[in-house]
């Protein structure tokens, strides 16, 4: 019989096995890469959001900045990137671990929907034309400035590399405060359910704070129920003109606190507004009147103070006119 045909891919899964587990420094290091490296998110497959990095920003990372660089490192340890070489195999490592994997790059091209103006073309003149490729030649460097948009793909060649390729992160450490939130969920939960061994006294409180949590919310709702009948009675009693409300908030989607503020809100659409705006245009008017009388004043009060001047200008030069025919007798005689 003829011996089965392995599949292609086998050779590359079993190269993708790792024996031994991480240690703890392994795993602090890809934590450090993990936390310390830049990322970038975009979409899988078009399915979900992924983040990634560059491998040569790892790289980079883990020579020049990671505690286990030439010069951070501590004396006893087991990894030590003094060379791009090594930290490359560690990132090989990792990729073995399943801790991130290689993906390619595919480009996504903005399709633009070109609307028909007519069946019939018209001609193009030579200034046309040139404006045209003016205008592609702008519309290329533009297209040039802008961040190109990019989806992932998975790549066939799982391996690390010292470039500019996508690693996709797989590797997502929980943070510490979902272990407390967990950890107090469940020891609630099992307190709760041992409620029958509670001491006497801690039984009676739990069921004052019940019976208090009972009635505030059977307070919030009665509330509720007022404020809408007192809006509906005073609508109907204005004839629709009215709108007031006790605690707008209390219904809307707002903080606890924000619930209760303001105390109450209203607008009116009557009457009353419009003479509000008579009696703001009467008070416009008479402010006019009062600065149309200050100036009629000051113009009079100008115009006297001229009529003074011109007369004791005229009385000034009468006294010296006089003075002068006195002179002349005197030389006469």
């Amino acid at each position: 019989m003829a011996e089965r045909k392995k599949p292609r891919g086998r050779k590359a899964a079993d190269s993708m096995k790792v024996e031994t587990p991480l240690t703890k420094e392994e795993k602090a290091i890809i934590h450090w890469v993990r936390k310390n490296v830049a990322t970038k998110t975009t979409k899988f497959l078009h399915s979900h959001k992924v983040e990634y990095f560059a491998g040569s920003k790892a790289v980079d990372a883990l020579v020049k900045d990671s505690p286990w660089c030439a010069e951070k490192v501590k004396d006893g340890a087991d990894h030590k990137f003094d060379c791009r070489e090594r930290a490359i195999e560690f990132m090989d490592l990792m990729l073995r671990h399943k801790m991130f994997h290689r993906a390619k790059k595919i480009p996504v091209h903005s399709e633009k929907k070109k609307t028909k103006k007519g069946k019939e073309k018209e001609e193009k003149t030579d200034t046309d034309a040139k404006d045209e490729e003016t205008d592609a030649k702008e519309t290329k460097a533009d297209d040039k400035k802008k961040k190109r948009k990019i989806r992932l793909d998975m790549h066939l060649d799982q391996v690390f590399l010292d470039s500019q390729d996508a690693f996709v992160w797989l590797y997502d450490p929980t943070p510490w405060y979902y272990w407390i939130g967990g950890t107090a969920i469940v020891l609630g939960i099992i307190a709760i359910c041992l409620f029958p061994l509670w001491p006497p006294i801690m039984r009676k409180g739990v069921h004052y704070l019940s019976i208090a949590a009972a009635g505030f919310l059977v307070f919030i709702i009665v509330l509720g129920i007022v404020k809408y009948i007192i809006f509906a009675l005073l609508f109907a009693l204005s004839g629709g003109k009215l709108r007031f409300w006790i605690f707008p908030n209390l219904t809307e989607d707002v903080g606890f606190l924000e619930s209760f503020k303001p105390l109450f809100d209203y607008t009116y659409t009557g009457k009353v507004k419009q003479k509000a705006k008579d009696s703001d245009d009467e008070e416009e008017d008479d402010e006019e009147e009062e600065e149309e009388d200050n100036e009629n004043k000051s113009a009079a009060e100008q115009a006297d103070h001229s009529e003074s001047e011109d007369s004791s200008r005229k009385s000034s030069t009468g006294k010296d006119f006089e003075m002068v025919e006195g002179n002349n007798t005197d030389d006469d005689g």
